[in-house]
């Protein structure tokens, strides 16, 4: 999780005017963790859905609110700058939104443009997906002038000095030979053109989400700067911008909206407009237990979380949220602030008001047998993460991409969805144990998850089987005898039909049906490609199926 440090002065400059030990023992109260501490400065955690508290700026705003010290929701003037960034269709098909900003009277001076670098970054990490989802571009505003222009360029074409060199670069040059490039080209490797932001005077400003230029580096005496957000998901670029600069805002930045001109449609962004959603008495009374709190008192409450609230009745409240808040997502989000603000350790803990009888679920006894089975046939049990990524579930598995559970917030950019095969987390095991001896047979026994309109939470939860052989002589025959073997000991019957399966070799899967007693199965079973094996690392064959269990 994201880790920011900043010094105790830093707090006391921005109105934080407490002791040491008090502000580390005041921090975990609100939602954060201290990592580490000296005489000088702190190192603090805070949660990947609250991406405002990666600035000491963010840090100071809540701590206000949590000392009742400033209340109620930030206003933060936004003035139109009258200027405009034209958006060239032609880059929808590579990076297709864009928002930008002008804040002036910065201040750059001793930590601060540290501070800032590191709040970028770690927008980068929480929102950004390590820059595929969102990048930030912040530029010396002085040397540049609009309209601006967001363009995609032929590879060789439109040659800039990116940052930490002296001498200009093609595109093509600055994903080959510049470090930034070279790190971050996988993300635009599937395109023939590359997008450039330009100024009125076709002075390139950065070649998102790469690299910004020389031309408008930061410095300790820039007072002016331009933010630029570019990505994938309109909603997490506009998100990411109100979050800088609210940020800035709160240090007597002065923010200036541009308008974005599409092919289609012209925007005006920032939009610091407050989100709103309503939250019941009784809900927060119930949710948090053990209270009971008035319709006036958590307005109180609510204000101290830097919202605004108007009391439509004694069990009702109508809640203004600040933009830059945008881990609120429902009503019980408002309510955990609620909880925060009200002091969690004044909570009295309580036991639940309900009896029962506990007995083992037949699931688990029926995935009892399934492991006697597999242990018995000389497979070793894994037990891996429902999370992973796109790149490891789809990509590498050379599947298509279907629509999945996606993760708001995720912790790191290698645990962005929810599987709904356990495939790919088994050739990750193998690629991190390539050094064990051969051969490895390994099997998992976890649940999926698929989306469904019709369920009232637009998920359902399914149970697989599934498992892999690698070593140097691993072919079809071997795991069909293995299949046929496994479901006969489960008391299924076997049926087996042709499949087109891309994460194995043609004319080497298979497709199975199966029923018994308890119910009936689907799944396959094969010859990896050699592809998908190339994609894992891995050297030597691997053979495998899964299983799912309809009911």
């Amino acid at each position: 999780m994201p880790v920011i440090t900043f010094k105790y002065q830093d707090l006391k400059d921005l109105g934080i005017d407490m002791e040491k030990d008090e502000l580390i023992d005041t921090l975990p109260m609100m939602a954060s963790d201290i990592e580490d501490f000296d005489d000088e400065e702190i190192k603090v955690e805070f949660f990947p859905n609250r991406p405002d508290n990666l600035s000491v700026e963010g840090v100071a705003r809540s701590f206000k609110g949590f000392l009742n010290q400033e209340t109620g929701l930030p206003k933060y003037e936004v003035e139109e700058s009258g200027e405009k960034v034209i958006v060239d269709p032609e880059v929808a098909k590579i990076r297709p939104y864009i928002a930008f900003a002008k804040i002036e009277g910065v201040d750059f001076s001793g930590d601060k443009l540290k501070y800032v670098m590191d709040f970028q970054e770690n927008l980068h990490w929480v929102i950004g997906r390590d820059r595929k989802k969102v990048a930030i571009g912040i530029h010396n505003a002085d040397v540049v002038e609009a309209p601006y222009n967001y363009i995609a360029t032929a590879k060789d074409e439109n040659s800039f000095v990116p940052l930490e060199k002296d001498a200009p670069m093609t595109p093509e040059e600055i994903l080959t030979e510049h470090d930034k490039g070279v790190a971050y080209a996988h993300l635009l490797e599937d395109f023939d053109k590359y997008p450039l932001i330009l100024d009125k005077d076709n002075q390139i400003l950065s070649m998102p989400p790469i690299i910004n230029g020389e031309l408008t580096k930061i410095n300790e005496n820039v007072e002016n700067i331009i933010v630029d957000v570019t990505g994938m998901d309109e909603r997490a670029v506009n998100q990411t911008l109100n979050i800088i600069c609210s940020s800035f805002a709160e240090v007597g930045g002065k923010i200036k909206s541009m308008e974005v001109v599409y092919d289609d449609r012209t925007i005006t962004t920032p939009d610091l407009t407050p989100q709103v959603q309503n939250v019941h008495v009784d809900l927060a009374n119930e949710l948090i237990g053990g209270t009971h709190l008035t319709a006036e008192e958590i307005k109180q409450l609510l204000s101290q979380a830097r919202f605004d609230a108007e009391i439509i009745d004694d069990n009702e409240l109508k809640v203004y949220i600040p933009s830059y808040r945008i881990d609120i997502l429902h009503e019980v989000d408002v309510v955990e602030n609620i909880a925060i603000q009200y002091r969690i350790k004044k909570i009295d803990a309580q036991l639940p008001n309900i009896s029962t009888v506990a007995y083992e679920h037949e699931w688990f006894t029926s995935e009892a047998t399934m492991r006697e089975v597999m242990i018995g046939m000389g497979f070793q049990e894994v037990m891996s993460l429902m999370l992973t990524s796109e790149e490891s579930h789809y990509e590498k598995m050379k599947q298509k991409e279907e629509d999945h559970v996606q993760v708001a917030r995720p912790i790191t950019i290698d645990r962005t969805m929810i599987r709904t095969s356990l495939i790919n987390s088994l050739m990750e095991f193998l690629e991190d144990n390539k050094h064990e001896d051969l051969p490895q047979k390994i099997f998992e026994i976890g649940d999926v998850l698929y989306l469904d309109e019709s369920k009232e939470n637009k998920v359902t939860t399914s149970k697989k089987l599934a498992a892999l052989i690698c070593h140097s002589t691993a072919n079809f025959t071997e795991i069909k005898s293995t299949m046929t073997t496994v479901l006969e000991n489960l008391g299924y019957n076997m049926e087996i039909s042709d499949s087109e399966n891309p994460s194995f070799i043609p004319g080497r899967v298979a497709n199975v049906e199966g029923k018994s007693g308890n119910g009936s199965i689907k799944g396959f079973f094969g010859e990896i490609s050699p592809e998908v094996i190339t994609n894992f690392t891995l050297e030597y064959p691997v053979i495998g199926f899964e299983i799912e269990f309809l009911n």
